[in-house]
């Protein structure tokens, strides 16, 4: 599920975010000019943390705060998620949260989609209420877009946590592929791909029965699917891991498609964009689903490696690549679709066009009215999307 995102930025504005917004925020004392005395409700704010993402707070009073997004590194046009804590609250305190820099003129949050909060006593994910949720078109702020949410802290001793949506770390991905090494199964590898530029791991799965990696057919079904190529898009991520969990289990179709496909899996292609709390882009503000045409091994390693590995693949004689979908997440659209290659060759056109049919068929959340096919046009040139 990929797509050209529209900014509603001016250069004026992105020029005063790089220069004022280059980190996130460390245990920050939100108060009245000129107080040096900390009371409870005085709040404290930070995102110094993996996937944390604040760069600025702005005191109105004790019940409202301006909240500014860190752009991307190095790329100030993408301002979009955020992932930061709140302490020293009042019990009962109530709050209004305006972050009031968006890049995007359009969002999920005007058609009932909130963002997500825990806490320390409580540490699963809620959603805020919608009806506590506004996304809106400022006068002020340059004409940013800003979402305000409401909130009422009802524990002084805990710490709150609110983000865009739920988050998916590295280094949760770390842990889960650690825990499926422990397993011990014959039908499933972890290799290293390459390394990001901040030396983060890339893995590349291989999920087949053992007959099939010792195997000496004529030809080898191959099916491809990488993962998380934009930070932001965390709901890639809990696509990909429930997709695993499903290949690696005992179901009786796992175990048929394992036996007669080969399935090699990139979960995350922008590990160092996801520790970073990037939207978009890579460490060097690169939005790496845009440089599949020629990706550098310095600048975008991750993809040239997946690259060169899918290369291989097309061009060895004894594999028939029968797909690659890479999986995203959308910030406007809602259900599950598919954005497909426009080919010349009619029947390589009709052949991809199956896969979503039958998605139509069986899957009720798929939505076949939301399939589109992109060429070159848009600035899509470069990309693999499925």
């Amino acid at each position: 599920f990929e797509c050209c995102e529209t900014m509603a930025t001016g250069p004026s504005l992105e020029q005063s975010l790089e220069e004022e917004l280059v980190g996130n925020v460390y245990n920050y004392t939100s108060q009245v000019s000129g107080s040096t005395l900390l009371k409870k409700g005085n709040l404290i704010f930070d995102a110094s943390f993996e996937c944390g993402n604040l760069g600025k707070v702005d005191y109105i009073s004790d019940y409202e705060y301006d909240l500014f997004i860190r752009p991307d590194t190095y790329n100030p046009r993408y301002r979009v998620w955020f992932n930061f804590t709140v302490h020293n609250v009042r019990e009962e305190q109530r709050v209004i949260f305006n972050i009031v820099n968006f890049s995007k003129t359009k969002s999920l949050y005007r058609d009932g989609m909130s963002p997500v909060v825990k806490s320390t006593s409580r540490p699963q994910w809620e959603r805020i209420p919608s009806k506590n949720v506004f996304y809106y078109k400022c006068p002020n702020h340059q004409k940013s877009y800003v979402l305000s949410f409401a909130f009422a802290f009802d524990r002084e001793e805990d710490t709150y946590q609110f983000s865009y949506c739920y988050p998916y770390s590295y280094s949760r991905l770390q842990h889960y592929l650690a825990e499926q090494d422990k397993r011990g199964l014959d039908f499933y590898k972890r290799e290293l791909l390459c390394h990001s530029m901040q030396q983060r791991r890339v893995d590349v799965l291989t999920i087949t029965s053992p007959h099939n990696m010792e195997s000496t057919a004529a030809t080898l079904r191959v099916v491809f699917i990488t993962a998380r190529v934009h930070p932001g898009e965390s709901p890639a991520s809990f696509v990909c891991q429930g997709l695993l969990d499903f290949l690696l289990s005992q179901h009786s179709t796992a175990e048929t498609l394992r036996d007669n496909i080969i399935f090699k899996i990139v979960p995350m292609l922008n590990p160092d964009g996801v520790y970073l709390g990037n939207y978009r882009c890579s460490l060097m503000g690169f939005d790496l689903n845009r440089h599949w045409q020629e990706p550098s091994p310095w600048a975008h390693p991750t993809v040239y490696a997946t690259k060169q590995l899918l290369v291989e693949l097309d061009r060895n004689p004894k594999v028939d690549l029968d797909f690659y979908i890479d999986i995203h997440a959308h910030s406007t659209l809602t259900n599950g679709f598919m954005y497909g290659n426009v080919y010349e060759e009619e029947d390589r056109f009709e052949k991809q066009a199956i896969f979503p049919k039958l998605l139509a068929q069986y899957a009720e959340d798929f939505s076949w009215v939301g399939l589109q096919y992109c060429g070159l046009e848009g600035g899509h040139w470069g990309c693999y999307s499925v």
